[in-house]
This record gives C-alpha cells, structure tokens and sequence, in this order.
C-alpha cells in the first residue's frame, strides 16, 4: 500500500466544526449549559493547535528528560481532571487518583512499550506520548465515572461494597461498549490512522487489538485502585 496522509486545508478543517455548531444551538436553545461547549471547544483547539507545533519539538529533540517531563504534567493533569465530577472533593481526592493512575496507567504504558513494543530506546517520542495520552485519557475518565458513582452511591447510604461494585461497573460501560462495537460499529482511531497512511490493514488490527487491551486494562486496574483506597480509608 502507499502510505500517503491526504492533506486538510484551513478552510475544509473549518467544516468539522458544522455539527459542533448546531449541537451548541441546540444546547442554548434548550437552555443547557452552551457556555460549557463552547468554552470545551475553544480550549480543544487551542490545546491541540499548541501541541501540534509541541510534539514537532518533542520529536525532533528526542530527548528522554523532556519524555518523561511529558508524562509527568499527563498523569497530574488527568489525575486532576478525572475528579471534575466530585469537585468538592478534589483536593482530598488527589492523592488516591495520582496513585492510581500511576498503576493502573503507568504500569501498564511500561509493558505495552517494553514489551509488546520493545522500544528501542526506550522513550521513543512517536510511540511513547501518543500511547501514553490514550492510556491515562481512558484511565482518567474510568477513574472519573467510578468516582461519581460511588459518591452518588455512598451519599444514599449504600455499604462500601455496594457502592464500590457499581461503580466498578459504571466505570468500565464505555470501554466495555468499545470492545462490543470495535470492527463492527466503529474503527477506533488507532487503526483507522495507519490505514490512512497506508499500513496494512493487518498489521492496523493487530495495533489495535493491543490498544484495545491496553486502554480495558489500565482503565479496570485504575479505578479498581482507586475505589480500593476509599475502601482502606473507610476502615
């Protein structure tokens, strides 16, 4: 296959944002909470335009201090970010977040990078941010959706076992749906970027697969963590 990437302009990017637009028509129309959507929208844009010209940096000096000074602001941003839906108790849930992204992610983007991918040297920027940023991405929300679920559960005065269940098994519905819905409802964005630029469809499926495991696991090991701290805390 040839691996040519075909080229969006500034103008035909700009189209993307159509159904961004009715959908935040529809919201102020509704008197929902448009100014969240616009505000999520803008800061996307700019988050990503900035990290495009970062990442261009980042590959070019490959360096494995500016890696690892990388993964560092990843794990604190998420860790912060995934207690958004407990806001009142960010900062005494902090701390049990970190430690558990730290395992359930950070455990888990070693082996996927060590092992199945066996890096050479070990910080290769092309593989190690991208993987990293889907691993602590889907941990985070997990940890995010177990964290609402057990305060909603735990404040109608559920036991800590009944609380922690569901919210385990609110915390693992989008990844679980992922894995009923990949290849026949959807082509996940790993694959469907090699395809685009030329890989095998093969060799596409067998990243995916990995993928696929890896963002189940970390995001299962990390909530699971951080529901078990809560549980330690309770005794």
């Amino acid at each position: 296959m040839t691996a040519t990437v075909h080229t969006i302009t500034l103008t035909h990017l700009a189209m993307s944002l159509v159904p961004v637009a009715i959908v935040l028509t529809i919201q102020y129309r509704w008197s929902l909470n448009y100014r969240e959507g616009i505000y999520a929208v803008g800061r996307m844009l700019g988050q990503l335009l900035i990290i495009g010209y970062f990442l261009g940096y980042i590959f070019n000096a490959n360096n494995a201090w500016i890696i690892v000074a990388v993964l560092t602001v990843m794990v604190l941003t998420s860790s912060w970010i995934a207690l958004r839906t407990v806001e009142k108790q960010r900062k005494r849930l902090y701390g049990y977040v970190l430690i558990s992204l730290l395992i359930g992610g950070a455990t888990t983007l070693a082996l996927v990078t060590q092992g199945v991918l066996d890096l050479h040297p070990w910080y290769q920027p092309r593989y190690m941010i991208p993987l990293a940023g889907m691993i602590f991405a889907n941990a985070m929300n997990a940890i995010s959706l177990a964290a609402e679920r057990y305060h909603d559960e735990t404040s109608r005065g559920a036991d800590y076992q009944t609380a922690r269940n569901a919210a385990f098994r609110t915390a693992l519905i989008p990844i679980t749906n992922s894995l009923f819905a990949v290849g026949l409802v959807s082509l996940p964005g790993m694959m469907t970027g090699q395809i685009l630029s030329g890989v095998d469809p093969l060799i596409a499926a067998r990243y995916q697969i990995m993928v696929m495991a890896m963002i189940f696991g970390s995001g299962g090991i990390a909530s699971a963590v951080y529901l078990w701290i809560l549980g330690k805390r309770r005794e």
